[in-house]
């Protein structure tokens, strides 16, 4: 029942967020330069030029995925990692329905937890990628969801490991 009304809640969010972009960065054509020096550089290269746009197979035993969502705002972040036998990521893929600087966030994670070990992932902190980007006060919950999304896309890989080794033993 959880599963379904958080499903349900995720799809309506989403479905919000595509109807209504207002909360998001005007779509690149329409950024005029007043816009543009309301959002440092790195948010909109990030948001005009996302990088590792995407879906993995969730039902990988090397695929990790995180879902997170923040209800203040209607933001969802899929998160998505493939993990060598050694624990190495080596790819990342994200999608994200929410503002310019949640897929801004979104981007830079996936290009940074590449070819890094699981556990190093770990130590990636909001306020790396909210320092990075230069996100305004009022935008670092987008910032959280990414730390958020990378420690549940290893908890998730980490989960199907155990299973794995538990159903081998």
């Amino acid at each position: 029942m959880l599963a379904t009304t958080t499903a349900r809640t995720l799809r309506n969010t989403a479905t919000r967020m595509m109807m209504a972009r207002g909360s998001a960065l005007p779509a690149s054509s329409n950024l005029t330069q007043q816009q543009r020096r309301n959002y440092h550089e790195n948010i909109v290269e990030h948001y005009e030029n996302p990088r590792n746009v995407g879906s993995l197979d969730k039902n990988s035993d090397d695929v990790g995925t995180g879902l997170v969502g923040a209800p203040a705002c209607g933001d969802v972040m899929k998160l998505q990692i493939k993990v060598d036998e050694n624990g190495n990521i080596q790819e990342s893929k994200f999608k994200t329905f929410g503002c310019g600087s949640a897929i801004a966030s979104s981007s830079v994670v996936t290009e940074w937890v590449k070819g890094k070990h699981v556990d190093e992932v770990l130590a990636i902190k909001n306020t790396d990628i909210a320092a990075h980007l230069k996100l305004p006060p009022v935008k670092l919950h987008c910032s959280m969801l990414a730390e958020d999304a990378i420690r549940a896309a290893v908890s998730d890989w980490k989960a199907k490991k155990e299973g794995k080794v538990n159903a081998a033993a």
